[in-house]
């Protein structure tokens, strides 16, 4: 077990640095019977301490002071050099100043009480702006003593006195660029939820110094550039530096004299070490005093500086180790299309486990307690099977550091870590070829090979006779050319529970992907948790004046709904009511402004989106990772259809009124990255960027038809984008989209779907009803004779989507190279149409014709479905799910603030 460098001085374990017997037995253990950490700590320490105790900030004038000090004497700047940018970092410090104090008491409760604790493992953590956030999340005082309120009021007008906006200041900061997608975005509202409702958790991740890419769009093509989130610092995070825990990579294994069983302890001989540093980020919970920690992990070389090298006048090599340690946390998701870039990634993710791992034992360790009760007192929780490495780091752990008998060991083991899947598509699943795994990590390869023989022994005897079982659940996939490592198979074995994020999701996981571990194990292993999100971030604060407004309707001025969002169903008696049908509407027009404006700045300040009728334009919009299952290309080629019916008609002689009946004013805006090595995805990019410049500069169609593609998608593009909408698009395939959460964010804000019966929409049309939703395409039982169809039979093409696709191919998108597309339409006309845009295009045009209808033909019906679709969508609050999850996966319980 690697040990850090130095004294690991976290906010959980308070200190007194001028009484060192102190620290010392603090840094030990605290017995069960104490019940207050001021139990331990002598009187005339406690008085000296609490006579300069840091206080928080309570009304404006302590918020001013803040302010000015760090303005001063932080940032060393004054009143005559305070910028917009200064005013946002002493604004974040002050608050956080709050944050910390809260922080401290929430870490000393926890250790005194010495409860269960969730760790959860994500390498993405998608968290947006954290400012507004906290300034929502925080409490104080309201001036007339009647009550608490958010923080946001009084820094406003504190600000306000001192010279600056808060919007102003809000939009200085950067989105912190930790994360891609969906993946990293539940990740996000699960510690919101988690401090929220007090449970003693942590989240490990990982500190990228340049995200996953800064997206931009140059001649219609997506370039991947460094995004410089951290230019300026962070001042969220706090540095540890004084937390170094170092990691080893390649070397070899090295076993006592005689002992030739990989099963006994050995010693791992590193060739390779890196030192993991500890960032640490505040998460603050809603209306509570806890905040619970983010841990994120920075990878720095042992020695930065070969001086020698340097004297030398090999300058590149006096640093190359700093370079190489530091690419470790450089970037999300390294390309892995080639070998170095797939070592990179495997060097990233154990790097991540192993530095967690440290954290969580030393803190378990402090206790004395015997490793039996280690899953009594630690819930790991594997989001996805990117920290699957976690299980047999602590195999190894356990048996070669702690000497524990391997079965003992990997009981403990199993009964700490659960998982979730994110995929119900095989080729999704992660692997990882054994000679690159066994070359980097090549005890851990031991491991797996064992863990593996004793678990196909256990199927051996299960199943006697079914040979074949055995190579379909082997971790190790020997059929393809070079041996892979089956992640998803290894995080079934060491988890005690497994778990899908919608409950189409998890029935698809039993009955296909994991089928067999079905068979082995029983059903009692696998269940389901459908995702949530937070309604502070995605309603409060992406919607401010929605939430406000519910909140008026219900009779809720201090928004406790946000608590207790199943209170959202007394909107319903709302839904007919003519007055608060039109602020409803007020608001959306409101926020659909606004996301025009964020447009007309993309597009250098010109208009594409015309103002004057901008409320009786249909907002359709899909924001999302860009990919083929989620069917992008679908949108798009609707859009197409769109484009060409309108020049037809007005080819034959109508009007523009005349056309406008048929097809009216609609703008369908783009959003999403797609990973730097999928090309079908860039040009996808390319193909909607491609026909937004013939359609928005097309005159003779006026302003019936818009495409917009928002570079750089993100959370605070998000957080406008998705108040915005009308309508909303989730189109995948149906049997590929494991759940989806964006579905859930736009029906919060009042959008309506279009989808299909796939993911979480299956559990939406459940909760707001089929009659406000727009579903269509085929159910996800009929997929495989449909594809079956495509590869052995002639599948007959629809006219429409004939019309298109021979569109395309003309060069009419693309004059210089008629060419460019004719990988997206072969795709579908020579190579399968693998993700069924041709058996669905007819039904997607047939409902978007229903939703021109319906929107355009009969505006309260629409307003009427947008109401109740609010009213109902409480289900889906990431409160519920982490309350699913204490109670039949971590088995842990909350830990309030004393009153």
């Amino acid at each position: 077990m690697t040990t850090s460098t130095s004294n690991d001085m976290i906010p959980e374990e308070p200190r007194a640095p001028h009484v060192p017997r102190l620290t010392r037995r603090l840094t030990g253990f605290l017995p069960q019977e104490i019940k207050s950490i001021d139990n331990i700590i002598p009187l005339h320490c406690r008085k000296v301490w609490s006579k300069h105790q840091v206080k928080k900030f309570e009304d404006n004038e302590g918020f001013q002071q803040r302010f000015i000090g760090h303005v001063e004497t932080t940032l060393a700047r004054s009143l005559y050099n305070c910028d917009d940018l200064a005013a946002y970092e002493a604004t974040s410090l002050s608050v956080r100043d709050n944050l910390i104090i809260n922080w401290n008491a929430t870490q000393q409760r926890i250790t005194a009480r010495d409860p269960k604790r969730v760790y959860y493992l994500s390498l993405e953590f998608l968290m947006g702006r954290a400012l507004d956030n906290a300034l929502i999340n925080m409490e104080v005082e309201k001036p007339d003593g009647k009550g608490m309120e958010s923080s946001r009021a009084l820094v406003s007008k504190s600000l306000d006195d001192l010279g600056f906006r808060l919007e102003d200041v809000l939009e200085k900061e950067p989105d912190a660029a930790l994360g891609n997608g969906g993946l990293g975005r539940l990740a996000a509202c699960f510690v919101d939820s988690m401090a929220t409702q007090n449970i003693p958790a942590w989240g490990y991740g990982l500190r990228y110094e340049y995200g996953i890419f800064a997206q931009k769009i140059i001649d219609g093509y997506q370039v991947e550039t460094p995004d410089y989130w951290l230019n300026f610092g962070d001042p969220w995070e706090i540095e540890r530096n004084e937390i170094h825990v170092p990691v080893t990579f390649y070397g070899y294994v090295d076993r006592p004299s005689g002992d030739t069983s990989t099963l006994a302890p050995s010693e791992w001989i590193g060739g390779e070490r890196v030192l993991a540093v500890a960032y640490d980020f505040p998460v603050p919970g809603y209306k509570t005093s806890t905040v619970n920690n983010l841990r994120l992990w920075k990878a720095k070389p042992t020695t930065e500086f070969d001086f020698a090298k340097f004297n030398s006048g090999d300058y590149k090599n006096s640093v190359d180790q700093q370079q190489r340690a530091e690419s470790i946390t450089a970037v999300l998701y390294p390309n892995d299309n080639f070998n170095q870039g797939k070592e990179l990634r495997l060097k990233q993710q154990y790097f991540w486990c192993a530095a967690s791992l440290h954290d969580i034992i030393r803190r378990f360790k402090k206790s004395h307690k015997p490793w039996s009760e280690f899953p009594e007192q630690v819930a790991i929780q594997l989001n996805d099977t990117h920290p699957t490495l976690a299980v047999v780091e602590l195999q190894r752990i356990l048996v070669d550091m702690e000497k524990l008998d391997w079965h003992a060991a990997w009981d403990i083991v199993v009964k700490t870590f659960s998982y979730t899947n994110h995929t119900v598509m095989q080729e999704a699943l992660e692997k990882w070829p054994v000679g690159l795994f066994g070359k980097l990590l090549p005890r851990h390869l031991e491991i797996i090979y064992d863990v593996n023989w004793f678990f196909l022994k256990e199927v051996e005897k299960k199943f006697p006779k079914d040979l074949g079982l055995l190579g379909r659940v082997s971790i190790i996939e020997e059929a393809s050319p070079e041996r892979q490592i089956r992640m998803a198979f290894l995080a079934i074995v060491g988890s005690h529970k497994v778990n899908g994020v919608a409950e189409l999701h998890s029935e698809l996981i039993k009955t296909t992907i994991f089928q067999d571990f079905v068979k082995v194990y029983g059903e009692k292993k696998f269940t389901n948790v459908t995702n949530g999100i937070t309604p502070r971030r995605w309603l409060k604060q992406a919607n401010p004046k929605l939430a406000e407004l519910i909140g008026q309707a219900i009779d809720d001025p201090d928004e406790n709904y946000l608590l207790d969002m199943s209170r959202l169903t007394e909107l319903a008696k709302k839904a007919d009511d003519p007055d608060f049908q039109e602020k409803w509407d007020k608001v959306k027009a409101a926020n659909k402004v606004q996301l025009a404006d964020l447009i007309r700045d993309i597009n250098n300040g010109v208009d594409i989106i015309d103002r004057e009728h901008i409320n009786n334009t249909l907002f359709d919009i899909q924001v999302k990772r860009i990919h083929e299952y989620k069917r992008q290309q679908m949108n798009i080629f609707g859009v197409i259809y769109r484009y060409l019916a309108i020049k037809r008609l007005l080819k034959e002689g109508a009007s523009i009124k005349e056309v406008a009946k048929k097809y009216p004013r609609k703008a369908s805006i783009f959003g999403g990255k797609s990973a730097p090595g999928y090309y079908m995805a860039k040009l996808i990019i390319k193909l909607i960027n491609s026909v937004a410049e013939v359609v928005n500069n097309d005159k003779e169609i006026q302003d019936l038809l818009k495409v917009v593609f928002i570079p750089d998608y993100n959370v605070s593009k998000a957080e406008i984008i998705i108040p915005a909408s009308d309508l909303s698009e989730h189109i995948s395939t149906a049997g590929t989209e494991a759940s989806g959460t964006s579905n859930m964010k736009f029906v919060m804000n009042g959008g309506l779907i279009i989808g299909t019966v796939d993911g979480a929409n299956v559990e939406i049309t459940r909760e707001i009803g089929e009659d406000n939703i727009f579903l269509f395409g085929n159910l996800s039982e009929n997929v495989e004779e449909l594809r079956y169809n495509h590869q052995f039979h002639e599948a007959e093409m629809p006219t429409e989507l004939d019309v298109v696709l021979k569109c395309i191919e003309s060069g009419k998108f693309c004059p210089d190279n008629a060419s460019e597309f004719r990988p997206l339409t072969d795709s579908i006309k020579q190579h399968g149409d693998y993700y069924l845009v041709s058996d669905d295009f007819e039904s997607y045009l047939a409902t978007q014709e229903l939703v021109d209808e319906v929107y355009h033909g009969q505006r309260q019906e629409w307003i009427k479905k947008s109401i109740l679709s609010v009213a109902n969508v409480g289900f889906f609050s990431s409160d519920r799910c982490i309350e699913e999850y204490s109670e039949t996966i971590w088995n842990v319980e909350p830990v309030k603030p004393e009153e």
